[in-house]
C-alpha cells in the first residue's frame, strides 16, 4: 500500500488552477502531471545563483544586502561573470564569450560564402 498526499499530484494541474489561468487569459506553463522536468533548469541556476552569489561570504557580494540595490548590483555583477568569464568544462574550460567567438570565426567565413 501506497501513502501519499492526494494534494501532490494535482497542486498546479487542477482543473480549477486551469480554468482560472484561462479566465485570466493566461497558459499554464507546466508539462504533464509527474514530468519532472518543467522546473529543472530555472532551479539549477537558481541554486548556482544562490550559492555563488548571494552567499556571506560570495566574491559578488560587497557588504550586507540591506537594499534592493544591493541585489540588484551583485546580481548583474554575477550574470556579467556568468556569461563571460566562467571556465565550462564541456568547452573546454574556456569562458562561454571565447567558445562564441571561435564559433563565429570558424563559422562566419562558411555563412557569408553560401550567401554570395
Amino acid at each position: 500500500m501506497v501513502l501519499r498526499r492526494q494534494i501532490e499530484s494535482a497542486l498546479y494541474t487542477s482543473v480549477r488552477c486551469g480554468e482560472t489561468l484561462g479566465l485570466s487569459g493566461l497558459t499554464s506553463s507546466i508539462g504533464t502531471v509527474g514530468d519532472a522536468y518543467d522546473n529543472a533548469l530555472a532551479e539549477t541556476t537558481i541554486g548556482l545563483y544562490k550559492t555563488e552569489a548571494v552567499r556571506e561570504d560570495s566574491p559578488f557580494r560587497i557588504g550586507p544586502l540591506t537594499r534592493l540595490g544591493d541585489v540588484e548590483y551583485l546580481t548583474s555583477r554575477w550574470v556579467h561573470w556568468y556569461n563571460t568569464s566562467r571556465l565550462m568544462h564541456r568547452l573546454g574550460r574556456i569562458p562561454p564569450v571565447e567558445a562564441e567567438q571561435n564559433y563565429y570565426t570558424q563559422h562566419v567565413p562558411t555563412l557569408v560564402e553560401a550567401h554570395q
